[in-house]
């Protein structure tokens, strides 16, 4: 983890439309206690059971969200993209993180300290109000997400994480190709399967003309098919 303060980017209110929403006098009051950190791939950048410092933006790179359960069993409950941010939860409710952290790729992080964060939650009433429609996003999110997990069948959610891989990063020149190469492993965490149920359903939907497979990168060659496939279960 290498630490230094925020410049490289460009401030928090030129990435994020919402902090564009606080007054010169906020975004001054601010400016100088933001710091950018820098992650290499894998490397955590916090665990659950941590007590939250900061409000986290993603600048650069690709970060997971998930939760550890029986056996040291990793479930991914989210997958981050440049400017989303992450970590906020725990520092409006006041508790520990419930959830871990961790570099899909090499990223850089932008952090606000929490008792700044705080402050302009309680002094600007419009950029309370984004905070709240972006927390009642990402529960509509997860909500959704326990059904897809809960009652999906394993194909089910193996099409939908593909879908979901697709909107959040996009394709590569190609038009096809998920722009997200996730290993087999990390596919099966985010679906709620074994690694070798994921190989598995993987090469059956190669079979069927609906995805190619070269090593970790996945085109999708049919996607009608692929959402019917979600939509099913």
């Amino acid at each position: 983890m290498v630490k230094k303060r925020e410049n490289t980017y460009g401030k928090l209110w030129e990435l994020n439309p919402i902090w564009d929403i606080l007054t010169p006098e906020e975004k001054l009051s601010i400016s100088d206690e933001v710091d950018m950190v820098k992650y290499k791939k894998n490397e955590i950048i916090y665990n659950a059971g941590d007590h939250p410092e900061d409000i986290m933006m993603l600048v650069v790179g690709k970060v997971r969200i998930y939760k550890e359960g029986i056996g040291q069993r990793q479930q991914i409950i989210r997958l981050l993209k440049p400017f989303d941010f992450f970590g906020f939860r725990a520092i409006i409710t006041g508790d520990d993180h419930s959830s871990s952290a961790s570099a899909l790729e090499a990223c850089v992080v932008y952090k606000l300290n929490r008792d700044a964060f705080l402050r302009l939650l309680r002094a600007n009433n419009s950029f309370c109000y984004h905070v709240m429609l972006m927390i009642a996003e990402h529960l509509g999110s997860s909500e959704q997400q326990t059904v897809n997990l809960t009652q999906k069948h394993i194909r089910g959610r193996l099409a939908e994480s593909l879908l979901t891989l697709k909107d959040n990063y996009g394709l590569d020149d190609d038009g096809s190709t998920i722009a997200m190469y996730m290993s087999r492993e990390d596919l099966a965490n985010m679906s709620n399967m074994t690694t070798s149920n994921a190989i598995r359903t993987l090469s059956q939907f190669a079979s069927e003309g609906i995805i190619s497979i070269d090593g970790r990168k996945i085109q999708i060659l049919n996607e009608s098919e692929l959402k019917h496939i979600s939509r099913l279960g």
